[in-house]
């Protein structure tokens, strides 16, 4: 089953500002997700209905809605950065 996937505004907008070897990873790992949406090294995050990957220094922040077979991208950043945003 494959889950579409919704990528958040702030999102798309970040993506934008970070080195071009870098988005191009962080884009493919998170088209990955339609296959996958719980891929090894997915870790579920305490305290909020949602899950994070690791893309090198990035992390993708995302919540899945099985019922609607949907993925919803909420954040992506830096490792620094990232836990202070969300």
């Amino acid at each position: 089953m494959l889950y579409q996937i919704v990528v958040e505004r702030l999102v798309i907008k970040y993506l934008k500002r970070i080195p071009e070897t870098d988005y191009y990873l962080i884009k493919n790992k998170i088209k990955s997700l339609a296959n996958d949406p719980r891929p090894n090294g997915s870790i579920k995050l305490k305290g909020r209905n949602a899950y994070r990957i690791r893309q090198g220094d990035y992390r993708i922040i995302y919540e899945i809605r099985d019922k609607a077979l949907l993925i919803i991208v909420v954040t992506v950043g830096h490792r620094k950065e990232i836990y202070r945003i969300t």
